[in-house]
């Protein structure tokens, strides 16, 4: 792990950051980075993976994206705590990611095998009738698309817009491995498969009243105190825009044109704030 920074104000921003995503109470501490990792360091998923605001940014992006499969959606509401613990979920999340991409690998397939036993157990019935289960492939590889997606975008608009196609491949190359070790299927290696794939599975998707409610909840700053809240409005007017046209519409969603620039420069500013306090760097 990192030496704690010096300057008083990193030593604050960085404290804060990791109160968010690592929950004190149960002692949890951040992940540190392993050499015996599932990747190697320095490769496109390490590097995607490590920016803060974009992750957070395509965080949100994704979970909005993943509301709109009917099965996921079903999961969230009858299994999840997340109405009461929005927070929760995205640092459990965020800890799965870094796990998976930071730790050792005995750790990251221990996090693997517990998150397919939860899958195991979520399931139930679609208000029409029809059974759903958390381990059904095709769900679960939505799930994964929309995540991929939402960061890489993210990471592409507040990190590095110059991220060369090769290396864009590579990350989706890479975050498949993981993708198929929780029976996602099918799981895009290329941009160009993850981008067809979004096409191809629009028709499995329904802008539900259930949806656009859950979309409503988790953009709304009302009833969520705490640090971690504290720039939600930002965040999430940045996954908003991040968002494709069909999502924004589908979720009863407005992408305000006049807004997304002040959105995109204070999230480019929170960017820039955070690498400097953690001592990383933009890559161009």
């Amino acid at each position: 792990m990192a030496a704690e920074p010096q300057h008083p104000l990193r030593r604050a921003i960085v404290r804060n950051v990791r109160a968010v995503f690592n929950d004190s109470a149960s002692g949890e501490q951040p992940v540190a980075p392993s050499d015996h990792a599932l990747f190697a360091p320095d490769t496109p998923i390490r590097i995607v993976h490590a920016d803060v605001t974009a992750m957070m940014v395509g965080g949100i992006s994704a979970l909005l994206l993943q509301m709109l499969h009917p099965h996921a959606l079903r999961g969230v509401l009858d299994h999840s705590t997340f109405r009461s613990d929005l927070h929760g979920r995205l640092r459990r999340t965020a800890r799965f990611i870094a796990v998976t991409t930071y730790g050792h690998r005995d750790e990251a397939e221990k996090a693997i095998a517990k998150v397919n036993a939860i899958h195991r157990r979520v399931q139930g019935t679609l208000p029409g009738g029809a059974p759903y289960s958390a381990t059904d492939p095709s769900v679960l590889a939505w799930v994964h698309l929309a995540e991929a997606t939402s960061f890489l975008d993210a990471h592409v608009r507040y990190v590095r817009p110059a991220m060369p196609r090769r290396d864009r491949d590579l990350y989706f190359e890479q975050f498949a491995e993981v993708a198929r070790r929780l029976h996602a299927d099918p799981v895009p290696t290329s941009e160009a498969e993850a981008r067809a794939m979004m096409r191809d599975m629009r028709g499995q998707l329904d802008g539900s009243p259930d949806a656009r409610a859950v979309a409503a909840e988790i953009l709304s700053p009302r009833g969520r105190g705490g640090t971690a809240m504290a720039v939600q409005p930002l965040l999430g007017g940045a996954a908003v825009d991040l968002l494709p046209p069909f999502a924004v519409k589908m979720l009863g969603l407005r992408r305000r044109t006049l807004s997304a620039l002040p959105v995109r420069a204070g999230t480019f500013a929170m960017g820039k704030t955070l690498r400097w306090a953690f001592g990383s760097q933009r890559r161009d």
